[in-house]
């Protein structure tokens, strides 16, 4: 026998089953795709919602951007050198209902289309072009994957290629390349500076050549400038214009006797 107050207990179940499976609190970055016998009805959201169970399905859908890794991928790059790389891609949907009904899971299908065009994209580069414009090579990345995403209501709104692994050898060669970059900066940086002081040594004996007297100021100058290393013995030339006068004296005096 049937105790008494069971058929009201069983209703009050029944109602609260109802009630707890018709309510859902949406949070502000979230919708809710509902499909009724299967069809699709308005988008929820945000705030509390109300479905009909058992005839209703409600799927929540975060509107906020994901940070996805990318992991390594082996590249072979236009010049045949074999690297490993890695991004970072940030997605986020725009569109719930198409992110629902055109992909099965939107976010596994991200990441496999950002690995095929991570491979893709910069096996089509030169390895001096994947170190050197990474950025140019971002934007490319981000525009092939959003528009592959495009269908699905996804928005990828960057890529970023994190790490390039050089084999070691490649690493000793570049090495070596910069290396040899730095001596051909240097031997052109003294090359130029004695080209500069040819200029201006140039510079000074053509203003020393059309004074005399300053020839001869510049002459004295560096017997101090030797008279100051006290040395015990200096032997120098003496130019012939400082002792033409007295020559010319002596041979005059000879004249007049």
């Amino acid at each position: 026998m049937i105790p008494p107050g069971t058929g009201f207990l069983v209703a009050v179940f029944v109602v609260l089953f109802i009630v707890w499976n018709s309510i859902y609190i949406l949070k502000e970055y979230e919708r809710g795709v509902v499909f009724r016998l299967g069809r699709v009805r308005p988008l929820k959201g945000p705030g509390l919602t109300f479905i009909i169970p058992v005839v209703d399905k409600l799927l929540k859908v975060s509107l906020r951007t994901v940070t996805m890794d990318v992991p390594p991928q082996d590249i072979i790059t236009k010049d045949n050198i074999t690297v490993k790389v890695n991004a970072v891609v940030y997605f986020r949907p725009l569109d719930p209902v198409k992110a629902i009904t055109e992909v099965e899971d939107y976010v596994y299908a991200t990441s496999q289309i950002a690995q095929t065009t991570l491979r893709s994209i910069l096996g089509q580069s030169q390895l001096d072009d994947l170190l050197s414009k990474r950025d140019e090579l971002n934007v490319d990345l981000q525009k092939v994957i959003d528009d592959q995403t495009e269908p699905w209501g996804v928005k990828v709104s960057a890529v970023e290629v994190k790490n390039v692994d050089l084999p070691s050898e490649m690493l000793r060669a570049i090495a070596r390349q910069a290396e040899a970059e730095r001596e051909r900066r240097a031997k052109i940086i003294h090359a130029e500076g004695e080209q500069q002081a040819a200029e201006k040594l140039a510079e000074a004996a053509s203003v020393l050549g059309r004074q005399t007297s300053a020839l001869q100021l510049r002459y004295l100058q560096t017997l101090t400038e030797i008279a100051t290393e006290k040395n015990s013995t200096i032997l120098f030339p003496i130019p012939l214009d400082i002792v033409e006068p007295f020559l010319k004296a002596r041979r005059s005096e000879r004249e007049e006797t």
